[in-house]
């Protein structure tokens, strides 16, 4: 047990399709409604703010989508990406667990959203937009669009959440390096911005005010379209490779996953490491337990309500079936600003619904406790918001430790936190606190459910 095995596939074992699991779940998710006539919207109503090739996979019936060359080229700028088994952490924990986690911060931008990000610039240079917008949380959607813009020659402006804009400038810097225009959301450049800004001109933001101002931009500029990192299917779906590349290298380890771990804000990198696991378990070739973590401050599967909601706080998107916390709440200021979102992916929503996967929330005080103790074992700093599923994947490997069991669990190490540091050095120094979101906040942003 000497340090950490590394499971690595060459490059023509990339995945050359895209997995979506519409096809094989016993029921089809609810379908988008359009906020005026509340009837299913069609593909005219999303195309001022999506090219026609992501509308069609958003709706798309078909299991398996091809991957355009010209994407794969890039993807092998460091797909396939690795997977280890952390046998340090083991180790250090006294667990006869087995822990894997598929690790996505070798990207450009040391997350998984170039995953997505890549596709979605390349099909609207494809359709001849000359210009994406969108929001960011913590930065790394933000710095992944930049990098994909800058390699197929897009101009890229992103609204950056005002706490995480503050608290991590250096993913500004990355964005900036990139060739991106970024802002601190709420901003004065747009009506939602100025309307939360009248309210509260010391306002935190949230990620979904980011989207109402990157959709409202994109929706009055006919040569400009929208770019979302998470909840929607077809972000989904481009985030596969994690999973399908998985399940090649459990086939290397000669292993199974009894438990698959991953942080969910909107969803992508979640969905994206477990789809096709849930298709072998559908299926019946395997069996294991799939489990969300989200923080305790902005808890939309375990405190939310399943409803119909804006995507945004404006109220300029189609309606989503999702668990949501209401389109007007604005969550604390956490570090882990990539899982500060109001809802969760509609398609995941419906899954949880239908009784496939668990979910649990954690304080980030646990969060970080379990970054710490995962980088001084197996010398990787994790990105803010996978610390969550490592909290957990820890709690199962003490559980394990107990009951004597050998499960063998598996995470999503989504990304590193070079850029995250002072989130380190405020729990480090003991400056982080715990934020419980409230019955009666909840209660008050739920009331303002459409």
């Amino acid at each position: 047990m000497a340090g950490r095995t590394k499971y690595l596939l060459d490059e023509a074992d990339m995945p050359t399709r895209w997995y979506n699991i519409v096809p094989d779940l016993p029921e089809p998710p609810p379908p988008p409604l359009h906020p005026a006539t509340r009837e299913p919207v069609g593909p005219a109503d999303l195309a001022p703010l999506f090219p026609q090739a992501l509308i069609a996979q958003e709706v798309s019936g078909e299991r398996y989508i091809d991957i355009p060359g010209e994407v794969l080229d890039v993807y092998g700028l460091w797909r396939p990406s690795p997977l280890f088994r952390a046998r340090r952490l083991e180790q250090a924990l006294g667990t006869p667990a087995r822990i894997y986690y598929k690790y996505e911060g070798v990207s450009p931008v040391g997350s998984h959203k170039p995953n997505t990000a890549v596709p979605q610039a390349f099909y609207n240079a494809a359709e001849g937009v000359t210009r994406l917008t969108t929001e960011t949380g913590a930065g790394q959607w933000g710095s992944a669009l930049a990098f994909a813009c800058a390699t197929f020659g897009l101009d890229c402006e992103v609204w950056q959440v005002r706490a995480s804009y503050d608290q991590k400038p250096y993913r500004k810097i990355m964005m900036e390096t990139f060739g991106a225009t970024v802002h601190p959301s709420p901003s004065d450049l747009t009506e939602s911005g100025r309307k939360v800004l009248a309210v509260d001109p010391d306002s935190t933001g949230s990620l979904g005010i980011a989207i109402s101002e990157a959709v409202e931009q994109a929706a009055a500029d006919p040569s400009a379209r929208y770019a979302l990192g998470s909840v929607l299917n077809h972000v989904l779906l481009h985030q596969t490779v994690i999973g399908e590349e998985a399940l090649q290298q459990f086939r290397l380890a000669e292993d199974t996953p009894d438990v698959i771990v991953g942080c969910t804000g909107g969803g992508s990198n979640f969905a994206g490491l477990m789809f096709p696991f849930l298709r072998e378990k559908l299926a019946g070739r395997m069996s294991p337990e799939i489990r969300a973590v989200e923080p305790a401050a902005c808890p939309t599967l375990t405190r939310g309500r399943y409803a119909y909601d804006f995507g945004d706080t404006a109220g300029l998107t189609p309606l989503l079936k999702m668990h949501t916390l209401g389109h007007e709440f604005i969550p604390a200021p956490i570090h882990a600003g990539g899982l500060r979102y109001h809802g969760m992916s509609p398609l995941l929503s419906h899954i949880y619904e239908l009784g496939l996967l668990e979910a649990v929330a954690v304080p980030q005080q646990e969060c970080f406790a379990a970054g710490v103790r995962f980088a001084r074992a197996e010398g990787i700093i994790a990105a803010p918001e996978p610390t969550h599923a490592l909290a957990v994947c820890i709690r199962e490997a003490l559980r394990c430790k107990e009951t004597g069991e050998e499960k063998v669990i598996l995470t999503a190490l989504c990304g590193h936190a070079h850029l995250d540091l002072p989130a380190y050095q405020a729990y480090l120094s003991g400056q982080l606190v715990d934020n419980e979101l409230s019955a009666e906040t909840l209660a008050a942003s739920l009331a303002g459910l459409p």
